[in-house]
């Protein structure tokens, strides 16, 4: 955790790497610019090897912290998913009825049989899915921006309802429910789950697959989890990379939902964790300053910053000055 007199300069840096659009690397070449032109750093002591030395002991005691957060940080959001979907397996078992567990020649047996009986009305019973209005997604239509013609609403968890599966969100993770249509109780030994950055295959051995296609966004695989529900659904826990943006399909072949028509649940900022919940307050205040013609919160604090610095040197003149 820095300390006030760490963060006590953090406006005023902040404000100087603004101005660096080219990145860190254009940023630390000013500082140590600053350093030849102003100081003695380089050349005030004998030993030619002292300012590297002092400069690698600074660099790997930020470094070591930063790495030692990241991993606390990380080892967080994993203790946290695998504690949600430990409670939803435990909730889902305390309700499961007791079912016959069917022998691997049983169970493929019955599903032949299925198959045999489904097989001339498959196409009509697609039509039907697809034509159901109590399943299907509503299509909204905004006249003021063309740009949203055609886009379906998002479901109540701000994703979509589909046909073969259904997918909410959250800034931080996706949960995605696809249910099995086969007969028979699944086993891990039964189904393909392949997971990949932008990737998805989810289906049962021996049959096409329910989802193979690229996902919208890359995801974060060391922090992504699936398990079986009560062997008919797959559940599976999707950790974004980017936690500062809403999805509009889970894969591209998805029809794209409204992102302007999501509307996160207020008391859900309180599950979040610091830093995420930040992020995301400040994206919803940043939001609705743009939305007024008002400066986002980084704006304002850099206008407070050069305000500040103009009133501490009255004897410059700015008015010829252009601040972007």
């Amino acid at each position: 955790m820095p300390s006030e007199k760490e963060e006590k300069f953090d406006a005023m840096l902040l404000a100087i790497a603004q101005q660096h659009e080219k990145g860190v690397d254009q940023l630390l070449d000013t500082f140590f610019s600053f350093l030849a032109r102003k100081t003695d750093y380089f050349t005030g002591s004998p030993d030619e090897k002292a300012s590297e030395r002092i400069l690698m002991s600074i660099f790997n005691k930020h470094r070591n912290n930063a790495l030692c957060e990241k991993q606390k940080a990380d080892e967080k959001r994993r203790d946290e998913a695998m504690k949600r979907l430990q409670k939803a397996q435990k909730e889902k078992e305390a309700d499961k009825p007791k079912l016959k567990e069917l022998t691997d020649e049983e169970a493929e047996q019955l599903q032949k049989e299925i198959d045999m009986k489904k097989k001339d009305t498959d196409d009509l019973s697609n039509i039907s899915r697809a034509g159901d209005n109590d399943t299907s997604p509503i299509i909204e239509e905004d006249e003021d921006d063309p740009k949203e013609k055609g886009k379906l609403k998002p479901n109540s968890g701000n994703g979509c309802d589909l046909p073969n599966y259904k997918w909410t969100q959250t800034l931080s993770d996706i949960e995605l429910r696809i249910p099995s249509k086969a007969a028979f109780k699944l086993r891990s030994r039964d189904v393909i789950v392949n997971l990949k950055k932008k990737h998805i295959c989810v289906g049962i051995k021996g049959q096409p697959p329910i989802v193979d296609d690229e996902l919208q966004h890359e995801i974060k695989l060391e922090e992504t989890t699936w398990l079986l529900e009560d062997g008919k659904t797959f559940l599976i826990n999707i950790e974004k990379v980017n936690k500062m943006e809403w999805w509009s399909k889970l894969i591209l072949s998805d029809p794209e939902i409204s992102t302007k028509k999501i509307n996160p649940e207020p008391s859900k900022l309180s599950d979040l964790e610091g830093e995420t919940r930040s992020m995301v307050e400040k994206m919803m205040y940043d939001q609705q300053q743009k939305n007024m013609g008002l400066p986002t919160s980084d704006e304002q604090k850099k206008q407070d910053v050069l305000k500040k610095f103009m009133e501490q040197h009255p004897e410059m003149d700015f008015s010829k000055c252009k601040f972007n």
